[in-house]
């Protein structure tokens, strides 16, 4: 049996796939809902669990783009090109 949400959109898996801008903006609807609408307890855990898949999405995302930041260098000819990722490196300095 797979594993699927309640308020899942047809065609759209969880978010892996939907762009940073998109993801941002309806985790801000999400938010800007929960804070202005007198929702019950239910929706709002809906809500709140949806705008968490949402932040994992943007994290992911930045994430992504940070490591290909760090990876960018310009070659011998002054062209900016994709170094390949050293073995063992981490996406973050903690």
């Amino acid at each position: 049996m797979s594993k699927t949400t309640k308020n899942a959109v047809p065609g759209q898996t969880a978010g892996a796939d939907m762009a940073f801008e998109e993801a941002m903006k309806k985790l801000e609807t999400l938010v800007e809902a929960m804070e202005s609408d007198d929702l019950p307890l239910e929706s709002l855990l809906a809500k709140y669990e949806e705008g968490m898949r949402l932040a994992e999405v943007c994290q992911a995302k930045l994430a992504a783009a940070e490591l290909k930041l760090q990876q960018l260098e310009k070659n011998a000819a002054g062209q900016t090109v994709l170094r390949p990722l050293a073995a063992g490196a981490t996406t973050s300095d903690e």
